[in-house]
């Protein structure tokens, strides 16, 4: 059945508190312990955005979800913390779950799924009852991330696909910049990468970036062609413009804008930095629809091949502008 996670037993282990407006929220009891742990992990900007930040950063998708599936975000790191697991497979689990169920403990799935993860009885997952249980279903998903080999050094939305194993293995990334505001919000932590708050700030602009930026910039002018070559320098596109110029600082990036999305660091998009791509998509929270990419110059500029007719150019841009996607990259990271 879809069934709501029982309050009461997180009550009784000392770790959720329902606050007047009924939301739900994770109360450690030992918070010196929890920012220790945090402190221990190495900074890894490549592992996607962490950040408890409002626009872009998760806190919108997060601010829709009902009660029933704040209490299971609450039960992945109530149990999580139990078990001094770090904050980062607090995150796979709540992409995973938020993928599979939207974090709801089904009693329906494809074939045998059931539960939070949509766990198959005739996998081994465990019977119907135990998947459909909530604190089974979160410690299970644990078990097997647990066995991932070094499932900490990946993207997240990585390690959930290691675990679930689903036929659309890039789903999980959606709910990736979600699943970080969360941590934030409901398990108190925010330094979950050990990079502190705000990738941007602790990844300044490097000599690299300089060097691309350079090379863009002396591209203006130019015409767009779609598809140019990328053995000289007569014409571009928009991806075209970005591999040259970092391929001018030593990086080699992939060849359209989809792949590059795929070949840095992410950050929030609004704490970008000279030299990262920022990049445009038909729909923003699905990096396989991204049609554009252009570098970020800061002061709210970039520089881009845009479209036939147009040649290369600088232009201002808006956090808030239309199909922008809410990650920037960082090549090189």
């Amino acid at each position: 059945m879809r069934g709501a996670v029982v309050i009461g037993v997180l009550a009784a282990a000392g770790l959720v508190t329902v606050i007047s407006t009924g939301v739900l929220t994770v109360v450690s009891s030992d918070q010196a312990a929890d920012a220790l742990q945090t402190r221990s992990l190495s900074c890894n900007a490549s592992l996607g955005p962490a950040t408890t930040g409002p626009a872009g950063s998760g806190a919108g998708d997060a601010g829709r979800l009902t009660d029933e599936q704040r209490g299971t975000v609450a039960l992945i790191i109530s149990i999580g913390k139990q078990r001094d697991l770090a904050p980062r497979a607090w995150q796979v689990a709540i992409q995973a779950g938020m993928t599979e169920s939207g974090l709801r403990s089904l009693n329906y799935g494809d074939r045998d799924s059931l539960g939070i993860f949509q766990m198959r009885p005739s996998m081994g997952w465990g019977s119907p009852a135990e998947v459909t249980n909530p604190t089974y279903a979160v410690n299970k998903f644990y078990d097997v991330l647990l066995k991932v080999p070094d499932w900490e050094n990946q993207r997240p939305g990585e390690s959930a696909q290691d675990v679930e194993r689903s036929a659309f293995p890039d789903r999980y990334h959606r709910w990736e910049a979600m699943a970080s505001h969360l941590i934030g919000e409901l398990g108190q932590v925010t330094n979950a990468t050990g990079c502190g708050q705000g990738m941007g700030v602790l990844l300044p602009p490097s000599a690299m970036a300089g060097s691309a930026i350079q090379f863009a910039l002396g591209q203006q002018g130019k015409p767009y062609v779609w598809g140019a070559p990328t053995t000289h320098q007569n014409s571009y596109d928009c991806s075209s413009l970005m591999l040259q110029a970092y391929r001018s600082a030593g990086v080699t990036l992939p060849r359209t804008s989809r792949e590059q999305y795929r070949a840095g660091a992410l950050l929030p998009v609004e704490q970008a930095q000279p030299g990262d791509l920022l990049f445009w998509a038909y729909d923003e929270r699905d990096p396989r629809t991204i049609h554009h990419v252009a570098m970020y110059l800061g002061d709210g500029k970039i520089v881009e091949a845009q479209q036939s007719g147009v040649p290369v150019h600088i232009r201002s841009v808006s956090w808030t502008e239309g199909e922008l996607v809410n990650q920037a990259v960082r090549p090189g990271v």
